[in-house]
């Protein structure tokens, strides 16, 4: 068996603020460690189950160079760095037999939810064929696209609540319960960790039950972005156009590889800044 575990930070038991998440900020470093022990019990809970698998791991948080190598369990393989292909999924492949989202957040707009975000500030909403899709969408999606089911994700309740929305079937551990976008009530690490070491066991072990969230193409795409400047910018990517309002882009998309890519895109020319 080979399983992806895709690690957010976001969604990790106690982090509440942008000081535990961004790497020049001073609570950074505290971050990191919760964020590294949370994806070692996911490990360990997947090769409990299944003592032979391929366990790969994707940081995909900000940078995606936030888990410590040297305190991660050495029994997976780490994916750091950016760019990179597949972004938050990189190490996804038609070998892979189940993706598992560990500490990720509710979609833009969503709330109470602990520090809710789409990629980043630039983007306000991505909406394909008229859906609503956050980084938890997106990637199930992406992740669908290859045949593959998401089988577990922890976060706070209301990232629970998004992937139960798109796979029902898919185990949860809410870490927190959100209070706002920067407060929340959340599990003790250790019992957060002992949570998520069963929950893992448990995914893999029925990850044949749990579909895979397909989207077929062609799609039809809305993102909204924040700074006017970004669309300027996106409207120079062949194939993607103006939408009502000043702060919409749009495109079709042949399947959802190509959407996923796109956003990706979008994504980054939202952190550029006028010259």
């Amino acid at each position: 068996m080979r399983v992806l575990i895709s690690v957010d930070m976001e969604g990790i038991s106690g982090i509440v603020h942008p000081t535990e998440t961004n790497p020049d900020r001073y609570d950074y470093e505290h971050g990191r460690a919760l964020m590294t022990a949370e994806a070692n019990s996911v490990i360990a809970g997947v090769l409990d189950a299944e003592p032979a698998a391929e366990v790969w791991v994707a940081d995909a948080h900000g940078p995606f160079r936030n888990l410590l190598p040297e305190k991660l369990d050495r029994r997976a393989r780490l994916v750091r760095g950016k760019p990179r292909p597949m972004g938050m999924l990189a190490g996804i492949d038609d070998r892979t037999d189940a993706v598992l989202l560990v500490g990720y957040h509710a979609r833009a707009g969503r709330g109470p939810a602990v520090l809710a975000h789409t990629m980043n500030d630039g983007i306000l909403d991505v909406r394909v064929a008229g859906r609503s899709l956050g980084e938890i969408g997106l990637n199930a999606a992406m992740a669908g696209h290859l045949g593959v089911p998401v089988v577990l994700l922890s976060g706070d309740d209301s990232a629970c609540a998004e992937l139960c929305e798109l796979v029902p079937s898919a185990v949860t551990v809410a870490v927190k319960q959100a209070l706002g976008q920067g407060a929340a009530v959340a599990l003790h690490p250790e019992e957060a960790r002992e949570r998520l070491r069963r929950a893992a066991a448990e995914a893999v072990t029925r990850h044949e039950r749990v579909s895979p969230l397909i989207l077929a193409g062609p799609l039809e795409v809305e993102v909204d972005l924040c700074a006017p400047f970004t669309v300027d910018l996106a409207t120079l990517v062949p194939g993607v156009s103006r939408g009502e309002g000043g702060r919409t882009v749009t495109f079709t998309a042949a399947d959802f590889a190509d959407t996923y890519r796109l956003v990706l895109l979008l994504a980054q020319l939202a952190t550029i800044k006028p010259a």
